[in-house]
């Protein structure tokens, strides 16, 4: 049920005008357009023009202290809960060994009590120097009570003996890859502790994960990321959480409690295949412009880093193994098959190429529902014949630029030098007129919207001296910043009131203390956000900026 926004004007209630001006305003339609003053009234854009022009209609004024400012930027890819996860728990993705790793864990150790699990975040043995994982045994040293350890691209988990115990898991255990996962075993067959895709699933859902401190905690999480989100400038985000934190209405509460009682952040929320019906049979309560219900989500495959990305050849540095598939061809249409029966698009990871050839084999099957648009997540490596296919499917693209950061220099490595031409290839995909949105798939990634977009245009971090991994896939920064703003529009079939300043769009914008087109791609990481504005109200202001501006 979706629940429509109440018009004061019914009641007879004056609405105020609001003029802004002072500063730059972007319209982001084209190149360089920028328009002197903006008029809002009920979190809408009533005009653009001059100054002169609308102050005669305004009621209320905001000067702009000559801060930049452009349409409200969206990340269009997140995990909100997993987010605030990672604020509350210890960070591994720091760890540069898996000695420091293991130090890390042994002294958050010693302050956890025995009843309770010892949980972390964002291992990554590519950050280590050979690359070795710490195995069972060791955390076993360190503890007997249970240790979870997601990876970074939360596709792979690492647990003690009690952790895999209490998912049911030993020795006898058969392997998962009927289901899309596995249980990882070391070089004798014993059991090392990982746990790859599906078979991740088995401890998790040991976890507890019911009762109203529960969802207590879950609405501080969520909180922790709103307030960060704000601070960098997103009015908004595309996220996917109903299907890990027990039931559906225990993430969906704490959206109500953090969101839907302040109105001060849009989310698009993705609903998970095995969630998906229960959530429509339930009537799941949603809030129209502010909690809106979004596509089904599901997972085509893995990830190129725990190497379950599915590909077409087999890994370069692991020559036996092709990665994982979630589904068989069957099972996917079946999942998308509920999807169409709702009149509803489907959003669908893929990373590897042999999984974005499955993916559209499917979809070109059950396309999608008319004025509709299908979200494929990543698209990390693909070829020129799935380009070609995706120009005449009604898609968007849920890119990560800061994937080419984080994965380059090993995905060389990976994948070899023959397959980087299509990698990260959102140059490829934009010359090739299909829509893309901007993403971090947060917490795998930075939300903060500046890393992005350096990302995408640059193609290397602020520190690398080289000119850039990839940099025939080099895109422009209006490019980069209109798939925070029309890009993340599009993925919801909302551009005819989002990701733009012009009449009749919705009052959201991000504002930075300089211009994100001006001066060098390094020289544009040191803005500062100055406001969040979200349904035409300041929702986030930098206190610092502020007094600045009034000394």
């Amino acid at each position: 049920m979706v629940v429509e926004r109440n018009m004061s004007e019914k009641l007879g209630v004056k609405l105020m005008k609001t003029l802004w001006y002072g500063g730059t305003i972007y319209t982001m339609r084209a190149p360089g357009e920028t328009v002197e003053a903006i008029l809002t009234r009920d979190g809408r854009i009533l005009e653009t023009g001059t100054k002169e022009k609308l102050m005669k209609a305004a009621d209320t004024f905001v000067n702009l202290e000559e801060a930049v400012v452009y349409p409200g930027f969206v990340d269009s890819h997140v995990h909100m809960l997993f987010q605030g996860e990672k604020l509350t728990r210890l960070d591994l993705s720091k760890a540069k060994s898996k000695q420091e790793m293991l130090e890390m864990i042994r002294i958050v150790a010693k302050e956890t009590p025995s009843d309770k699990w010892l949980l972390a975040e964002g291992w990554n043995e590519n950050n280590f120097e050979d690359g070795s994982i710490p195995t069972r045994l060791e955390l076993d040293e360190i503890r007997k009570e249970p240790i979870l350890l997601k990876r970074i691209c939360h596709h792979v988990v690492l647990c003690n003996t009690s952790a895999l115990a209490a998912g049911g898991i030993t020795e006898d255990s058969p392997n998962l890859q009927e289901i899309g996962g596995e249980i990882g075993r070391d070089e004798t067959g014993a059991l090392s502790g990982l746990l790859f895709e599906q078979a991740t699933n088995l401890v998790l859902d040991a976890l507890p994960k019911s009762g109203s401190v529960y969802v207590d905690e879950l609405t501080e999480k969520l909180n922790l990321t709103v307030e960060e989100m704000l601070r960098v400038g997103l009015t908004g985000a595309h996220t996917e959480d109903m299907h890990y934190f027990g039931s559906f209405t225990n993430p969906l509460t704490a959206f109500h409690r953090v969101i839907g009682e302040k109105r001060h952040f849009r989310v698009n929320i993705l609903r998970h295949h095995v969630v998906f019906e229960e959530m429509l049979r339930e009537n799941a309560l949603f809030i129209s412009g502010f909690i809106e219900p979004g596509a089904m989500k599901i997972f085509a495959d893995g990830a190129l880093g725990g190497r379950t990305a599915a590909l077409k050849e087999p890994y370069e540095d692991d020559p036996d193994n092709h990665g994982m598939f979630i589904h068989t061809d069957e099972s996917l249409q079946n999942w998308v098959k509920i999807a169409r029966k709702y009149d509803e698009a489907v959003a669908i990871h893929m990373i590897g190429d042999a999984a974005a050839e499955q993916v559209i084999r499917v979809l070109k099957r059950y396309p999608a529902p008319v004025g509709k648009r299908d979200r494929l997540i990543h698209a990390s490596l693909l070829n020129q014949n799935i380009v070609q296919e995706l120009q005449k499917m009604p898609v968007v693209i849920d890119a990560q630029p800061s994937f080419v950061v984080s994965d380059y220099p090993w995905i060389e490595e990976r994948l070899g030098e023959d397959r980087l031409a299509l990698a990260y290839p959102w140059k490829t995909l934009l010359d090739a007129r299909i829509r893309c949105a901007a993403g971090t798939d947060a917490p795998v990634e930075s939300f903060n919207p500046l890393e992005t977009i350096y990302a995408a245009v640059a193609r290397k971090s602020p520190e690398d001296s080289h000119e850039g991994y990839g940099i025939h896939e080099e895109i422009s920064r209006f490019e980069a910043i209109r798939m925070y703003t029309v890009g993340s529009a599009e993925a919801i079939g909302r551009e005819d009131e989002r990701g733009l300043i012009v009449p009749n769009y919705l009052a959201d914008f991000t504002m930075y203390d300089r211009d994100l087109f001006a001066g060098t791609i390094e020289e544009m990481l040191s803005a500062k956000v100055a406001k969040t504005v979200v349904d035409g109200k300041i929702v986030y202001e930098n206190s610092q900026l502020a007094e600045q501006s009034n000394v």
